[in-house]
């Protein structure tokens, strides 16, 4: 009997350079061309810089991949079966030719200048140690990190000009624990730790762990920008996909829950006041961590 393992095989298609791009923008879609296209145009029209835009394409049977032969400014990686975000991005790093690794998701739409608000934060830094997101607004409240406002569920019920007209005054501060799109990191980091670990594929909780390897690593500057704001509709392809067992792989992989990181570590949610400190953690959460990786023992036999 022969046993052959699913060869993960992806096309690759360089465009002329963009040679004053400041962020490389890489976004994972999977048959979600409309909101693909409305994801690249509000990048190239409220953007204050030029960027380099790469597009990983899953499957792209829905028109998408006609659709981005015929962008002469997109860069993009193709494959045929759906590989999931953490071989997407990865599949994306040899195409990235400026110094910061952006990761946006393609059911969002960027507002003005958020661009320019995550490049004074890096400028201020003046450091490539940093993870940096922007700020999430969402119909549907998902996290501390987001701001709740509805501005449409779907591209037919988006309402674009009331969003630009009032998204600058909705009130948020900059706050801890960025984890998840919008954000950016330089490329010498995501380097040294080795990108999005593959074992978390299709993705789910692949953002922690990419967290946790940047703490490992030495980062302490996690941080969500309050000004840079972006429309989130809300995982338009993570709802299609099979689930993966990636809350106990988290546990497994790292002797605690993504929850102990977010809380503990990351302080995610919480007002931003600068570097993180080395986590207080108490006797009754280690106890429930060790508990945690029991099971997560059990899981695995």
């Amino acid at each position: 009997m022969s046993l052959r393992a699913t060869t993960i095989a992806i096309s690759k298609v360089k465009r002329p350079s963009t040679k004053d791009a400041v962020f490389s923008i890489i976004i994972p879609s999977w048959n979600n061309l409309p909101y693909l296209k409305l994801c690249v145009e509000s990048v190239r029209k409220n953007s204050e810089f030029h960027h380099q835009i790469i597009v990983h394409l899953n499957e792209g049977i829905d028109g998408s991949l006609e659709w981005i032969k015929q962008q002469a400014d997109i860069d993009y990686v193709h494959s045929e079966n759906n590989i999931g975000v953490c071989y997407a991005l990865n599949g994306c790093r040899s195409l990235v030719q400026t110094s910061y690794l952006l990761f946006l998701n393609d059911d969002m739409y960027v507002c003005p200048k958020w661009d320019k608000h995550l490049k004074d934060e890096i400028d201020d830094i003046k450091s490539p140690y940093f993870f940096l997101s922007s700020t999430a607004i969402e119909p549907v409240f998902s996290s501390n990190c987001a701001i709740q406002k509805d501005y449409g569920r779907t591209i037919e019920t988006f309402k674009e000009a009331q969003l630009l007209n009032e998204f600058e005054d909705l009130p948020k501060k900059d706050w801890f624990g960025a984890t998840w799109p919008p954000n950016v990191v330089h490329v010498d980091v995501w380097d040294m730790v080795g990108g999005y670990s593959t074992e978390f594929s299709p993705g789910l909780y692949s953002d922690p762990d990419f967290s946790m390897k940047l703490w490992k690593m030495g980062v302490r500057l996690f941080k969500g920008v309050s000004n840079s704001r972006v429309y989130h509709f809300g995982s338009k392809s993570v709802n299609r996909i099979s689930k993966n067992p990636g809350y106990y792989k988290f546990i497994s992989k790292w002797g605690m829950t993504s929850g102990t990181l977010s809380r503990h570590y990351l302080k995610r949610g919480e007002p931003f006041n600068g570097p993180l400190p080395e986590p207080q953690r108490s006797v009754s959460n280690h106890l429930k961590n060790i508990f945690k990786g029991l099971i997560a023992v059990f899981q695995r036999t």
